[in-house]
């Protein structure tokens, strides 16, 4: 894992969300992006192929291990990581584009990734997304036929890892019912927008004008 160093000064808010894969992660941050406004998901660079109705742009920009490997090299990437023999990134440009232009940002990423943007954006809200049981979280990764067994185990295995993360995340939420949790991240996600520093970020002089 890597992260390119730098400093900014964001107005929007940076949350970066993590789950085991299966958790329901990416349904979760849709929701939350359709029923927030100025709330948008960073778009990954990756070099794995598209899934079943995925579309280049919208769910990731989908490029081959050269090109990303030149993304690397430019220094392109906000951060970037190998996971499952596949590579994925998040663009620096974008990503800093949209909070200086107010939009809170959501980084769907990995612990890994989580652990390495919080060194560089101590003011980052991590998020981790639970299953309520290992169990459930098997039949999620076999209902939503994507992956063989072989690959199902293996997910199963990094799961234990990556659920022993968790500890490291200012949030947690247990995905039982999709309506409850939805709106357990929203309250999480909206709560940040009533912060002090977040209002008066916007308008330094708001209780100048208030007071008269």
């Amino acid at each position: 894992m890597t992260v390119s160093t730098g400093s900014f000064m964001p107005y929007g808010q940076l949350f970066v969300i993590s789950a085991p894969s299966g958790a329901g992660k990416t349904s979760l941050i849709a929701a939350a992006v359709e029923s927030i406004t100025d709330l948008a998901v960073s778009i990954s660079h990756t070099t794995r192929d598209p899934r079943s109705g995925e579309k280049d742009g919208r769910d990731y920009h989908f490029v081959s291990t050269s090109e990303f490997q030149k993304l690397i090299e430019s220094e392109a990437l906000f951060e970037h990581a190998e996971v499952f023999s596949n590579f994925y990134g998040t663009s620096r440009r974008a990503v800093e584009a949209q909070l200086t232009s107010g939009i809170d940002v959501i980084l769907e990423i990995d612990w890994q990734g989580a652990a390495q943007v919080r060194q560089i954006a101590p003011e980052a809200v991590s998020i981790f997304i639970l299953p309520p049981t290992r169990e459930v979280l098997r039949e999620r990764l076999i209902e939503r036929n994507q992956d063989d067994t072989f690959i199902i185990d293996a997910r199963m295995d990094e799961a234990d890892e990556t659920i022993n993360q968790a500890t490291h995340f200012d949030y947690w939420i247990i995905n039982d019912d999709f309506k409850t949790t939805l709106d357990q991240l929203r309250s999480i996600i909206l709560s940040y927008r009533q912060r002090r520093a977040r209002i008066h970020s916007k308008n330094p002089r708001f209780l100048e004008h208030l007071l008269g």
